[in-house]
């Protein structure tokens, strides 16, 4: 297959993905219905018409605006839709690279728009709900299925590692410090971690979320001067982060 169509045409999914991926961030906070309620302007309250829901080419051609009260659209609409492009062009090229099978890039797409839209929710509203965290499990271990039983046992039992794992450093930490330090989603989504990479890459998920807070600590340093202990942090951004990179390149070290 040549890269550069697939990348296009992965790409082409992920924008798709990718509206219904920003539509979702901003619905599932606020308990609206995110399959059957029609998209509407958050400004005048009309329901968008087809036109107006083209990923991407609709905002770029209402110059950001609605088209009826002239509401400003936020860039985060487009932002995430081109996030998710990327994310389907980088799953077809890493799987044409690497001799992957078309199971196997649909996989990884889909692991990766999973990880978008769980990041963005966290990022925003410091919140890891079940119904985002649990697909993830399963299609983790549907993907181990698809491969042997082996690989399945592995993945399994990273899920059942991740989930214990990091449900008990979340408990240790409240026993010690009295307070909460990691929220209630955490574990299961480290429990995605292990269904899609397995046991063995469950450490190195955690050395790139590490990796990735770290950073962001010290950026915050330098633009703020101070952090205090009790600022808080998506962790659940970093790990997912840590889950892509290591299902595309493997566990540090191996």
């Amino acid at each position: 297959m040549n890269p550069v169509i697939a990348g296009a045409v992965m790409g082409g999914l992920g924008l798709v993905f990718g509206s219904f991926i920003a539509a979702v961030s901003v619905r599932l906070p606020r308990d609206e219905d995110i399959v059957m309620a029609r998209s509407r302007c958050r400004g005048c309250d009309q329901p968008l018409r087809p036109w107006e829901l083209v990923p991407l080419f609709s905002w770029l051609a209402l110059r950001g605006r609605c088209a009826r009260c002239d509401t400003r659209i936020s860039r985060r609409y487009p932002l995430i839709e081109l996030a998710a492009a990327g994310i389907g062009a980088w799953a077809a090229l890493w799987g044409i690279g690497g001799g992957a099978s078309l199971f196997m890039i649909a996989a990884t797409a889909v692991l990766g728009w999973q990880l978008l839209l769980i990041a963005i929710v966290d990022g925003e509203n410091f919140w890891l709900p079940d119904i985002l965290t649990l697909p993830l499990i399963a299609t983790g271990l549907v993907v181990a299925m698809g491969a042997s039983w082996d690989v399945a046992v592995s993945h399994l039992i990273g899920a059942a590692a991740g989930f214990g794992g990091l449900w008990l450093v979340g408990w240790l930490y409240q026993a010690v410090r009295k307070r909460q330090g990691l929220g209630g989603g955490d574990p299961f989504l480290f429990a995605g971690a292990g269904a899609w990479v397995g046991w063995v890459g469950l450490p190195s998920v955690l050395l790139w979320a590490c990796a990735v807070g770290l950073s962001l600590v010290f950026a915050m340093l330098v633009v703020r001067r101070s952090i205090s202990a009790t600022d808080r942090l998506p962790f659940g951004v970093f790990l997912a982060v840590g889950i892509w990179l290591t299902w595309l390149y493997g566990p540090l070290g191996l």
